[in-house]
């Protein structure tokens, strides 16, 4: 708060300057009458945006009530129905689909009497019981969301009551915007409240948002500034203030608004001032605020679009095939209409009563209707909910596949997207992300370059090559110890976290134990041993100028972050003051440990050994006022410190040697430090800043507290300091940096540190301010610099660029006054702010760079040679450098030593389009010239960066780049933007009309997903924004590769051939009585019962296809993952698909002609009736389904027999009781006895027996040819599986004779071999073995 009163005085000064600075004047300056500006006088655009908020105690009651009247509630309600609208809108949801509508006009076509076929309640039942089972499904969905509704709603907070002066408890649903709302540690947020008091003495308030983001760090959020409501205990009653601030809207990173005190001051408002909705608090006992928005207006509501549903390509090509079914439907009643037109113009003297004063026309018109009521069971209107059951039994048993359980993270994979799974099947092009989808996103630091001087960490790289071989090892052991497949998720052992014994405590978000094992270079170390207060001048010499550097680099690395010291051992009240000058300095008392003798000793980490080296080998640092001038410091280094034993000088020169048990206290004292700092909680809100912070600390910089206006910084040589932090400029993605303005602990002048991508600081710190003085020299760092950032690159490590600026106190305030005016604006503030952090970031001094490796995820390079052995192109859109990327493609096998590589770096758009031009030429010369000898394709890949990417996505270049892309393998797009991302995977989806994956585990992945036809999150290192707006959610990249090849080949198959099932049982039942219209005088008159014609599809043949299509195998899961070129066969069954459709069609035309005419001619001659001759038809009709069905199954369990049986019994079972119960159910005909009679005679087990047989045997015929003389790839790869089995069963062999192979007589041996026992007979140095009919020969 001090820093806050001592800014806004001197603002006071610096507006009483400019009297003419605007509206905002009066937010600092209160005095000054002349400067206010009425509230209301903002634009009138905004408005209409805002909205005004006032507590709901205080003196404002008519505005509170105008604003209850406007404002939502706090209760959320996700359910979609009532008990009494659910009837009425779920039938109006469900009458959107065309099918619906379809059978609704059929039904009430039924009721006109010139065309009725049926009774017309029975021609209601299909459409009643389709409604019925999805409103079934839906009010059980909508009661699931009803309870969880019920128990978040039912949640107690505490809400302060006026009438009673006190907080009382209310459920979440009774709390209201403008309630002043207590909350303490753990409790979670019940809605988005304005912090206005936080028990923490800074101000502060920590928040946990996991369930929001999925982000595990803390985050820090402060009180309003400038209210004067933190400095004493909050009382609602004394709050007269109102606040206005923007509509609710969906944005989780923007809040814009002001509070308006009663003096006509106003307050800025940011995101760091609300608590959002479902976060939690940590680390603060209480809070308090006021809601400004409930219930469905809270952002997390507004960002709750629950499951997602998308378009699937097989549902589109099922409109068409229903189209076709249509047609198929028109012409059948247009033949019988036509024929009973002819056939009533020709009859004379009919012995049946007919309508002498009905025209042939109009009867034929009027059939025309009657058979569309007869044959409706053409288009299949259960399809669409067997579609639906079937893709929930694909989505149950994806979720459970042990093989897709992350047992590192304890994460399974989530299908939220419900009814694309067949497009997993499809997939041609996958874009992914590059850090966190390919790599682990666990940054650890690896070397750096300062002052244009490279420090390898040799040290630090042994250890990282030792955890990566421990590691593998581990996973080796782990994998060969779950090779068995189990139906139950397993439980696993606890992650492997290093390669050391000892545990340590918890780390916060990004920190592990090889991230924060740093060991420290030696030649850096031995830098920083010499620093001490009168050693760090501000220029100079060149030594004391790149140890200038070498303190600021890490101080930068410390301090330029939004880390949060969860749990620091020191706050900033109890560090010690800056110091302004180097008098100042080096009038500091000294540290002294147990020897009042001797300096500080410098300690890193973790080990300490005594060496017997000289003094003379370690530099020298000076001694201290008040310290015995003979002693000199002690300096431990590495990971395995050595203490210079031997010399201690002594007033009189004499030297001493000091004595172990010293040395001893010594290591003591330094392990007791780094004690201290392991309890250190660092909350990193990405793995590179925690990687930087543990990096620093390694070097004794370390960050031991922070507060909104003040960091807590351990500095070598220097102990624990305040810094001063004015302000912090957030990194974002059109910068590509992050800045914070400190003012220095040592010399208290003000000081910009930045970081941020080596393409924009580089830029940036061309001209330094300061660099006149030496241009050589600072040229020569740059050069350095940049040749050490390409070697990094190239060696696959990402780049960051540290850089400083010294500001003067006049061209600070100069600044300070714009950026306070751009913080308080309320319209354009997010680019007021732009602008004014590019005006600061001006002119730096670079400092150096930063080295950090980011690990390949596991089986990452095979999983990305199986996709692309699968027909899959993989791209890869990452904002990295070019060098990092392609150095990661070939790691990870996108790229081949082989491949020819293609790279395009435009200056201009008129050199892009020129390039484009120039490369497609030459791929497609080169691929003329290679297609005789590699059939498969080119060998090319593509490199192009983001500025280049941008033009080629022009108009006047995607053709050209998409021809590019065509005819290349991989390509890598290079420092690209997350709205070029989307706009690629738009294009190729769009353009090329393919179906596409985009993989990603980012925030600036989303919108790349959400273009995507499938979009697939990973659950990483930041947060689960990118689960969130995605389809599937994994956890591993790996996960990739059977996901697609064997989930995604079997749901496609499985849901491609059970529509062309339906399709093939619905047309060859509907021809049935088709064929029987010739010889009824084409009347619509049908030869069975309508009972059994309506329920013969609706259920005695539709439960078969659903386990058909849940649990059909064409080829085994091993089999897929082994031969990833099965997946293509997809695409080859995709380009005909409209051949297999007819050739379908053509089948069931000719199986129901035989169904119809074998039975019709067997009785041809006799006095059976009419329902007798439909009794075998109908019976061998079912059969021949239910069979057909077995033919083109390709697994066979007891649930398959079980429910063949099943469904076969069940119409023998309801016919039979059917004829015995049911005298006038079906008028006019009596189905008495009917059924049991003909079930009595054996001519009907024969005739369905001849139909079965003739029916299926030519099906059956064409099967077994096509399959002898054409190879489908699941059956190579099921010949070459055996042959695999045959020659490891002779390895086998082979293997037995070595080991059990005996001498029995002179030359004959005996191999034992399974339960056989051969013998071999020796003719010189050859063995033959006989087995069966093969030789083996040694």
């Amino acid at each position: 708060m001090e820093r806050l009163q001592c800014v806004q005085r001197r603002c006071r000064q610096l507006f009483a300057q400019e009297p003419g600075l605007g509206s905002y004047s009066t937010q600092i300056n209160r005095h000054t009458n002349s400067h206010s500006v009425d509230p209301h006088s903002a634009s009138q655009g905004w408005r209409e945006k805002r909205r005004t908020v006032v507590a709901r105690h205080g003196p404002r009651q008519q505005e509170l009530k105008d604003m209850s009247k406007v404002y939502k509630g706090n209760a959320i309600r996700t359910t979609k129905y009532s008990i009494l609208t659910f009837i009425p809108l779920n039938l109006f949801q469900q009458f959107h689909r065309v099918a619906n509508l379809y059978f609704l006009f059929l039904a009430l076509l039924n009721w006109v009497p010139v065309v009725e076929a049926f009774q017309k309640e029975i021609t209601m039942i299909p459409l009643l019981v389709v409604l019925a089972v999805i409103a079934v499904k839906d009010a059980l969905e909508d009661y699931r969301r009803y309870l969880f509704d019920k128990n978040i709603n039912c949640k107690v907070a505490q809400v302060y009551c006026g009438k009673k002066r006190a907080y009382m408890e209310k459920y979440w649903k009774d709390v209201y915007v403008g309630d002043f709302v207590r909350l303490r540690c753990d409790d979670i947020i019940p809605a988005d409240i304005l912090l206005l008091y936080s028990s923490d003495p800074r101000g502060i308030c920590y928040i946990e948002t996991a369930n929001l983001d999925g982000e595990t760090n803390l985050k820090q959020r402060q009180v309003v500034p400038g209210s004067h409501l933190q400095e004493r205990e909050f009382s609602p009653e004394s709050f007269h203030s109102h606040i206005e601030c923007e509509n609710p809207n969906n944005d989780l990173g923007r809040f814009r608004g002001f509070m308006e005190h009663p003096s006509g001051a106003r307050v800025g408002l940011h995101n760091n001032n609300l608590l959002l909705r479902s976060c939690t608090v940590r680390n603060t006992d209480t809070v308090v605020g006021i809601v400004v928005y409930a219930g469905h207006e809270t952002k997390a509501m507004m960002n709750n679009s629950g499951p997602r549903y998308k378009w699937s390509q097989l549902e589109r090509r099922l409109n068409v095939d229903v189209l076709w079914c249509v047609f198929l439907l028109i012409i059948m009643c247009l033949t019988t209409a036509i024929g009973h037109g002819l056939w009533l113009k020709k009859l004379k003297n009919a012995v049946f009563l007919t309508e002498e004063d009905t025209s042939p026309a109009l009867a034929a018109f009027h059939v025309f209707w009657t058979m569309v009521i007869v044959l409706q069971v053409l288009i299949p209107i259960s399809l669409y909910v067997s579609i639906e059951i079937v893709k929930l039994g694909q989505i149950y048993f994806i979720q459970n596949d042990v093989y897709l359980y992350d047992q590192h993270a304890h994460r399974r994979i989530q299908c939220r997207a419900l009814n694309i799974t067949e497009n997993l099947g499809q997939v041609q092009y996958l874009f992914s992300d590059k850090t966190g989808t390919l790599t682990e996103n666990k940054m650890v630091f690896c070397r750096c370059s300062i002052y244009g001087i490279e420090y390898p960490h040799v040290e630090n790289a042994r250890r990282l090559k030792m955890y990566e071989e421990e590691k593998s090892e581990s996973l080796s052991r782990r994998s060969s110890g779950n090779n068995c497949h189990s139906a139950c998720l397993p439980t696993p052992p606890a992650e492997w976290e290093g390669p050391s014994n000892h545990v340590l405590p918890s780390t916060g978000a990004f920190s592990n134990q090889m991230i924060k094992e740093v060991i420290p270079d030696p030649e850096l170390m031995k830098k920083l041993s010499g620093l001490c207060p009168p050693m760090l001048p501000l220029g100079g010499s060149s030594p004391s100028r790149e140890l200038t550097y070498v303190t600021d680099f890490f101080l930068a690395l410390a301090v330029c972050n939004t880390v949060v010291v969860s749990s620091p051992s020191h706050t900033v009240s109890e560090a010690q003051a800056p110091v302004k000058s180097v008098e100042e300095m080096e009038m500091m008392p000294t540290q002294t440990g147990a020897n009042p003798g001797c300096s500080d000793r410098v300690f890193t980490q973790n080990t300490f050994k005594v060496s017997d080296k000289p003094l003379e080998d370690i530099e020298m640092m000076p001694t201290q006022t008040g310290a015995n001038p003979g002693c000199s410091d002690r300096v431990f280094t590495q990971n395995t410190f050595k203490v210079s034993a031997p010399v201690c000088q002594t007033t009189e020169g004499s030297t001493v040697k000091p004595v172990e048990d010293e040395a001893m206290n010594m290591i003591r004292e330094g392990a007791s430090e780094n004690d201290t700092d392991d309890e250190l909680r660092y909350e990193a809100e990405s793995p590179d800043e925690a990687a930087l912070v543990h990096a620093a600390r390694a070097y004794h910089c370390t960050l031991r507290g922070r507060s909104t206006d003040g960091l807590t910084v351990n500095m070598p040589g220097l102990g624990t300091r305040a810094v001063q932090l004015l302000h912090t400029l957030p990194f974002d993605s059109n910068r590509k940096r992050m800045s914070v303005v400190v003012r220095h602990p040592v010399t208290g002048q003000v000081v910009v540190y930045t970081k941020g991508a080596d393409s924009v600081i580089m830029d940036l710190a061309e001209t330094p301010k300061g660099a006149e003085q030496a241009p050589e020299s600072y040229s020569h760092i740059r050069e350095q610099t940049q040749k050490h950032l390409d070697s990094y690159a190239g060696g696959g490590l990402r780049t960051l660029c540290i850089a400083k600026k010294v500001l003067e106190e006049e061209e600070y305030e100069v600044w300070l006054r714009k950026h306070l005016l751009a913080e308080t604006s309320i319209e354009n503030r997010e680019e007021l702010l732009l602008d004014s952090a590019q005006r600061l970031e001006t002119n730096l001094t670079l400092l150096g760079t930063t080295g950090i490796v980011d690990r390949l995820q596991e089986e990452v390079p095979e999983t990305i040679e199986c996709l692309q052995r699968a027909g899959i192109k993989v791209w890869v859109l990452t904002g990295d450098k070019q060098e990092t990327a392609i150095n990661i493609a070939y790691a990870c096998r996108l790229l081949c030593p082989q491949d020819q590589l293609l790279t395009a770096n435009c200056d201009s758009k008129e050199a892009c389009v020129a390039l484009l031009e120039e490369l497609k030429g030459e791929v497609e010369c080169r691929a003329e010239r290679a297609s005789t000898k590699t059939p498969q394709g080119s060998d090319f890949s593509l490199v192009i960066d983001g500025r280049t990417l941008d033009w080629a996505l022009k108009e006047e270049a995607e053709s050209c780049f998409l021809e590019v892309t065509k005819s290349c393998k991989a390509v890598i797009c290079c420092r690209s933007t997350p709205l070029q991302k989307s706009h690629v995977v738009r294009l190729i989806r769009d353009r090329l009309k393919v179906m596409t994956l985009a993989v990603g585990d980012g925030a600036n992945d989303v919108s790349m997903i959400q273009v995507a036809d499938v979009g697939v999150g990973i659950s990483g290192q930041e947060g689960m924004q990118a689960v969130m707006s995605s389809d599937f959610a994994i956890s591993r990249f790996k996960h990739l590769s059977r996901l697609l090849l064997v989930h995604g080949h079997w749901c496609f198959s499985r849901l491609a051939n059970m529509i062309l099932y339906f399709i093939y049982k619905n047309v060859m039942f509907v021809n049935l009585l088709f064929w029987f219209q010739f010889f009824c005088g084409f009347s619509g008159s049908v030869m069975t019962n309508s009972w059994v014609l309506i329920f013969f599809n609706l259920f005695f043949t539709s439960v078969p296809p659903l386990i058909y299509g849940v649990l059909d195998k064409d080829t085994p899961a091993d089999r897929l993952m082994r031969s990833p070129e099965l997946y293509r066969s997809v695409h080859t069954s995709q380009a005909s698909a409209w051949c297999v459709f007819w050739l379908t069609v053509l089948d069931a035309f000719y199986q129901s002609l035989v169904c119809f005419f074998v039975p019709y001619f067997a009785y041809a001659g006799s006095d059976i009736g009419l329902l007798s001759l439909g009794s075998p038809i109908n019976a061998s009709a079912l059969l021949v389904i239910l069979l057909h069905q077995v033919l083109e199954s390709h697994t066979l369990t007891w649930i398959h027999v079980g429910v063949l049986v099943l469904s076969a019994g069940s119409y023998f079972g309801f016919v039979l009781l059917f004829s015995v119960c049911c005298v006038t159910c079906s008028p006019p005909t009596n189905p008495v006895g009917v059924e049991g009679l003909q079930m009595s005679h054996p001519l009907f087990y024969v005739v369905c027996a001849l139909t079965i047989v003739t029916a299926l045997l030519p099906r059956l015929l064409v099967r077994v040819l096509y399959n002898t003389m054409h190879f489908s790839p699941p059956r190579l790869a099921t010949y070459w599986a055996k042959v695999e089995a045959q020659r490891g069963h002779r390895r086998m062999c082979c293997r037995s004779f070595k080991l059990s192979m005996t001498e029995c007589g002179d030359d004959q041996h005996t191999l034992e071999c399974g339960d056989d026992q051969h013998t071999l007979e020796c003719d010189d140095d050859q063995h033959t073995l006989d087995h069966s009919t093969q030789s083996v020969i040694f």
